[in-house]
């Protein structure tokens, strides 16, 4: 082999691993630093012992499950790719160590793919932009194509919670009522009836729906169980709350709208300068522009 290509390979080499290990540092560095539990202890721990992927590869024997977790503990990805896999609504068809793979191989196949095209050692810099391309390409959809199945009949289930506790029902009774008579189960049927399954199993009320608002990742959602816990602890009128709470969503949601048809006719302009307005010049002008190359004007 010629050694000029072997010594580039090197080279290549050498400079992916700077990258990732540049990458590392600089997110280490930004992280934000862990603060003191209480003796309860975080929510997300307690849902990330319960299903963590890489908790299982502790002690194992196997060179690639090692391999698995030097990446995920280097790269301080544990945490994050479960919150990303509980976020995505545990899909079956993927899990944390698919999505760490993923992410490896994207990371390493992006450079190689530019320096083969190129040439130039200097392509390695994709390195990172490869190793974070899963999660704006694919995991990000996703997420928010959940998150708006689940926040798109809310404010309705708000408003049937509320209609149901103020005739004389107890808040989990009645979101199960709404769960079991829904014609069709969304992702907010779907995670309400698993926080109600959380409930008979022996979870606190409490720990449930904190359970919920992280599964689901919504503010919206965050607020409502806000609202249920306070209720809970000051012992105020829950039904007054739902309902207030839902006309404020449902409020919000009018003005998002009205934002978003205030901003379409700016929009258009775009597809107006780029498509609609060249091609009006050049059917109005190209006659003149024939006369004058073939031989000047008629007058």
């Amino acid at each position: 082999m010629n050694p000029d290509k072997i010594r580039s390979v090197l080279l290549i080499l050498i400079s992916m691993a700077g990258s990732f290990a540049a990458f590392t540092a600089v997110q280490r560095f930004f992280a934000p630093r862990q603060e003191d539990r209480s003796p309860i202890g975080d929510i997300s721990d307690m849902e990330g012992k319960e299903v963590s992927a890489f908790s299982r590869l502790e002690g194992s024997k196997n060179f690639w499950d090692k391999l698995d977790l030097f990446f995920a503990k280097t790269l301080g990805l544990e945490k994050k790719l479960e919150e990303t896999y509980m976020l995505l609504g545990r899909p079956a068809g993927t899990d944390p160590l698919k999505m760490l793979h993923l992410k490896l191989i994207a990371g390493s196949a992006l450079p190689l793919i530019f320096f083969a095209l190129s040439q130039s050692p200097i392509c390695v810099i994709f390195a990172p932009l490869g190793f974070l391309l899963p999660d704006a390409a694919i995991y990000s959809g996703r997420i928010r194509k959940r998150q708006e199945d689940i926040i798109h009949n809310f404010p309705t289930f708000v408003d049937l919670g509320a209609l149901m506790i103020e005739s004389g029902l107890d808040y989990m009774t009645a979101f199960d009522r709404i769960v079991k008579i829904a014609p069709v189960k969304t992702g907010l049927e779907i995670e309400i009836e698993k926080t109600i399954n959380e409930v008979q199993l022996g979870y606190a009320r409490r720990d449930a729906l904190r359970r919920l608002s992280l599964r689901t990742g919504l503010q919206e959602v965050r607020s409502f169980v806000g609202l249920i816990v306070q209720s809970d602890e000051l012992g105020t009128s829950l039904v007054e709350l739902l309902r207030n709470y839902s006309a404020d969503m449902r409020f919000r949601r009018l003005n998002k709208a009205e934002k978003l048809a205030a901003q379409a006719s700016t929009k258009m302009l775009i597809p107006l300068f780029i498509f609609i307005f060249p091609t009006v010049f050049i059917l109005m002008l190209a006659p003149m522009i024939m006369d004058l190359v073939t031989g000047g004007m008629p007058f």
